[in-house]
């Protein structure tokens, strides 16, 4: 991976105050009340670009792409946004609890040289046609890069380490708390040598795509149209495979849409593949119980290289659900590898939801029955309440891919499905802006009341 320093807009706190009021989550993980509270917080608050909210009156000329625009150059002419002075690399630190075990993880902000997937770059999951056309019509309009793309490289001598204790020198010019309680620290590192340093290190590496594969794909888009070499180039926060911070945290599936779905018929159908544990309850403490029976086997097969989910369809009985033979899976996929056979996503949507429920790719691609739940906070708690309250028809409860099958079914060259990974916590946007002398491109206008299957491919 070919990557360069660069100068990066960012918030200035003598006009915006505290500039981590004016960072955001990724669009992709904004829900619309989150959305409308980040438009809250701050007036320059990155979200009024990166996912500026609708209005029943968009049209040409005046929707979230030309209002992102809008936004980005009013705050670089009130001085909200200033550029560096000089170019530079930026360490980005985030400290996060889980389960009242304390992280730490570290990465570098660099503008990588886009290259199509297999050289040097390696997607690990499958994308949508839809999200695409926002983003590029987003890129249209701004010509800006406003997060980066998350990316993993594999250094056993952790080079990084030496940048970041350098940068660390110095005071943060970033250092905020979030909702979650993650604090975000951005670093300036403008040392040619440790510059250097870092691009010689990286330089024969492959990278993995951790998060971001829809901006990845349309950065490459934007560039193939606009064939304009600034294009080229897009902002990544690179962190090391061997970062002690590293966590993936699991994304379950939540069943919506489907009336017809009969729990009891499905675990009727299911013996013959698969072994099932039932724990059952009749009072909240005995569910509680339950819900820790079904997590606590799961993450023992998990241990043991073994498929299994937890299921949950409000009956009054959750539900381990543990594959016997990994041959079903190559008898079922016989052109998938070895690596891939063995992820657990893979077996859950192949030999369970698409199998026995009829949600084959296509669905999947539509999201027309299922709804991702990341594992964070009260996010189980929540779900069960969905299933519970009639919202949703189940919910199945996966283990964390982890690390090394990430890497080995990237190196296969092979997606898995949608929302198999989710590295906590998320790279926030607005920490650096980057801004490209590209002139602006008319967006095509999405109207807000189009279904999925109708937004443009």
């Amino acid at each position: 991976m070919d990557i360069r320093p660069f100068r990066a807009y960012r918030f200035n706190p003598s006009v915006v105050g505290n500039s981590g009021d004016c960072i955001a989550p990724p669009y992709d993980v904004i829900d619309a009340a989150q959305q409308q509270a980040l438009h809250e917080r701050h007036p320059y608050n990155i979200v009024r670009a990166d996912f500026g909210l609708k209005t029943a009156r968009d049209r040409d000329g005046n929707n979230v792409y030309t209002r992102a625009a809008e936004y980005l150059n009013n705050a670089i002419q009130d001085g909200a946004l200033v550029q560096d002075a000089q170019n530079a690399l930026y360490v980005y630190i985030q400290n996060f609890d889980i389960a009242e075990k304390q992280y730490e993880r570290t990465g570098v902000i660099a503008l990588g040289k886009l290259k199509p997937y297999g050289g040097g770059v390696q997607p690990h999951e499958k994308t949508l046609e839809g999200p695409k056309a926002d983003r590029l019509n987003l890129t249209r309009a701004t010509a800006c890069q406003l997060g980066q793309i998350f990316m993993l490289y594999d250094d056993l001598t952790h080079v990084d380490r030496t940048l970041i204790a350098d940068a660390m020198t110095q005071s943060p010019v970033v250092d905020t708390a979030d909702t979650e309680g993650v604090r975000h620290r951005l670093y300036v590192l403008d040392s040619p040598p440790l510059i250097e340093t870092f691009a010689r290190m990286i330089a024969n590496k492959q990278t993995i795509i951790a998060d971001g594969h829809h901006r990845y794909e349309t950065a490459l888009n934007y560039w193939a149209e606009t064939k304009n070499e600034q294009a080229s180039w897009q902002m990544m926060t690179f962190v090391n495979m061997r970062n002690e911070g590293l966590v993936i945290q699991p994304t379950h599936r939540l069943l919506v849409n489907m009336p017809d779905f009969n729990v009891a018929a499905l675990l009727d159908e299911l013996p013959d593949e698969f072994e099932i544990t039932e724990f059952s309850f009749s009072n909240p403490a005995q569910k509680q119980q339950a819900i820790a029976g079904m997590f606590t086997l799961m993450r023992a097969a998990g241990k043991n290289h073994k498929n299994s989910f937890g299921l949950y369809a409000g009956t009054g009985d959750f539900y381990a659900i543990t594959l016997k033979h990994t041959q079903t899976m190559a008898r079922l996929c016989p052109t998938l590898s070895d690596a891939a056979l063995k992820l657990d996503v893979n077996v859950l949507h192949k030999l369970i939801l698409e199998k026995h429920l009829g949600i084959c790719d296509a669905k999947l691609a539509s999201q027309s029955h299922l709804v991702y739940i990341k594992d964070i906070g009260n996010a189980i708690d929540k779900s069960i309440a969905l299933v519970e309250n009639g919202r949703s028809q189940g919910i199945f409860f996966v283990n964390p891919t982890r690390i090394e099958q990430v890497q080995a079914a990237a190196s296969a060259g092979e997606k898995m499905p949608q929302k198999s990974t989710f590295f906590y916590p998320k790279i926030f946007s607005g920490l650096t802006v980057r801004k490209m002398d590209i002139p602006p491109i008319q967006p095509q206008f999405i109207p807000s009341n189009l279904s999925d299957e109708e937004r443009p491919k």
